[in-house]
């Protein structure tokens, strides 16, 4: 029975690596949120686009493994995602944006802040993502 423990130590070594490259990806994505100190300056920055790429990249992990991960690494990869998307949502909040050129008063009747810029991520994801071809 070598073989079963031999099995059974590579996948948990495959596990420990896939998670610590988990947590190195959300780590990065929260320094770029200005969560965490620069190591070297121990100063924090916001960097919205550098935070949406390892973001972004950790989300096509998820759909790329979908059905090979165990439960255990499927909880902690959906518990990242969604620490660094609240995370990021707050960094935008609080990131000066450029004044508005209309000048409407809101309403009740207007979505709620969260869902424009859900849906603003949503339409710059499919402007960065589509490549035409040619007409």
């Amino acid at each position: 029975m070598p073989e079963v423990q031999k099995a059974d130590h590579h996948d948990a070594s495959v596990t420990q690596r896939f998670i610590e490259f988990v947590m190195l990806q959300a780590q990065q994505a929260m320094l770029c949120l200005g969560r965490l100190p620069h190591p070297a300056t121990g100063e924090t920055s916001v960097n919205l686009d550098a935070a949406r790429m390892f973001i972004d990249h950790l989300e096509l992990l998820r759909e790329k493994t979908r059905g090979n991960l165990s439960k255990d690494e499927e909880a902690i990869l959906g518990n990242i995602l969604s620490e660094l998307q609240m995370n990021f949502i707050q960094a935008q909040g609080s990131t000066p944006t450029p004044p508005s050129t209309s000048n409407l008063e809101t309403s009740e009747k207007e979505p709620s802040k969260e869902a424009v810029i859900t849906a603003q991520e949503s339409e710059e994801h499919k402007k960065r993502f589509s490549k035409s071809y040619g007409a």
